[in-house]
């Protein structure tokens, strides 16, 4: 029996029958479930850093970073005596850059105050840089076996539909927690968690789910319903803002050219960057460029033509990045807004781990070093 709510918004006792639906999920799962190297293994290590880089990133962009990772750093150990630098450019690409930052704290602190062992208890591991509920329940049922639920984006999905809940997960989510918590085989925790993100992943998809290939079919309040197209509710989203960027590549006498370290905290914290920022109204690309350099790096420069335009989107915001050359005039380059500045040739951007958008600004300069040299 589990708790859910009625078509007047009412919790009501529902009759879903648990232990067949755990039979059904595990029987499918044992058919049907993905192979993923993560599932080849019980060391914690392996299986947290497989949680950290699946946290809002695609199964098949996580698998080559995932075998790399563990290549450069195949214990807790050596991730923590790794230096920032390394782990960032090891992560380039994956985005959400402050998973990896979170990863080598934690490791640290695996090492100073759990004696290099991954912690089995679940407040312990909430306590780690980065964890949170589901991702610590992912990594101890995974591990140990543990019966502990987990709450990701597919699994809100599938319990949502499955008992019809006809209110936005974000407003329910004790309740999904315990219905979550209610479903978990007590006797399978580990299979019954990874079942449930695999249903999620490949049947209940968000647009066009595979109905017919469920293993709760059957059960599926939504389904029953016709409500599947209409659930999970979705609360209506704010347009997503789009700011312009003016960035500066700036070259100076022996053909080098200026890059900056972000602070180490927010967004993209600990990577290095081409320097600039964000047009103010009525400005024009040049006027930011030349004023952004004087604000956050002290030297005076000259803007000269477009190098490229480059469009990225982060989760909460849009941005275009409009990239100049410039010509580096006077004054000494001083980190007013940064960790660092230095200066660099274009051959050696590639050793310094950048932002995914600022890959295409390396790769136009590349290019053009290349055709500079065939001229």
């Amino acid at each position: 029996m589990a708790t859910v709510q009625d078509s007047a918004g009412r919790y009501s006792s529902s009759s879903l029958p648990v232990p067949q639906l755990r039979q059904a999920l595990l029987g499918w799962y044992a058919e049907c479930g993905r192979d993923l190297p993560w599932r080849q293994t019980q060391d914690p290590y392996a299986i947290w850093i497989s949680e950290i880089m699946l946290q809002q990133t695609q199964v098949q962009t996580v698998i080559p970073y995932y075998h790399r990772w563990l290549e450069a750093f195949p214990n807790i150990s050596t991730l923590a005596q790794a230096s920032q630098q390394q782990v960032l450019k090891l992560w380039q690409g994956l985005g959400y850059y402050a998973r990896a930052r979170n990863l080598h704290t934690a490791a640290q602190k695996i090492l100073s105050e759990h004696d290099g062992q991954f912690p089995q208890g679940l407040e312990a591991v909430m306590d780690l840089p980065g964890i949170g509920r589901t991702t610590a329940g992912g990594i101890l049922s995974a591990a140990f076996n543990q019966p502990q639920p987990i709450l990701d984006g597919n699994v809100k999905r599938v319990l949502a539909r499955l008992y019809a809940l006809k209110q936005p997960p974000q407003k329910v989510v004790k309740l999904l927690w315990q219905l979550s918590s209610n479903l978990l085989d007590p006797v399978a925790p580990c299979e019954f968690n990874q079942a449930l993100m695999d249903l999620g992943a490949t049947i209940c998809l968000p647009k066009n789910p595979q109905c017919p290939a469920c293993p709760w079919l059957n059960y599926c309040q939504a389904h029953q319903q016709n409500l599947v197209k209409n659930i999970p509710m979705t609360t209506p989203s704010q347009p997503i803002p789009h700011k312009i960027i003016g960035v500066a590549v700036i070259w100076n006498s022996q053909n080098q050219v200026l890059i900056d370290r972000r602070p180490a905290d927010g967004l993209l914290g600990g990577l290095w960057e081409f320097p600039g920022g964000k047009v103010e109204p009525n400005e024009t690309i040049p006027a930011c460029i030349q004023r952004e350099i004087q604000e956050e790096i002290g030297i005076e420069i000259v803007v000269g033509d477009e190098l490229i335009r480059v469009d990225h989107a982060y989760s909460h915001f849009k941005v275009t990045l409009v990239v100049h050359h410039c010509q580096y005039l006077s004054g000494d380059p001083q980190p007013l807004a940064c960790e660092e500045v230095r200066w660099v040739t274009v051959a050696e951007l590639n050793d310094y781990p950048f932002p995914k958008a600022n890959e295409k600004i390396i790769t136009a300069l590349l290019a053009q070093a290349r055709g500079d040299e065939h001229h």
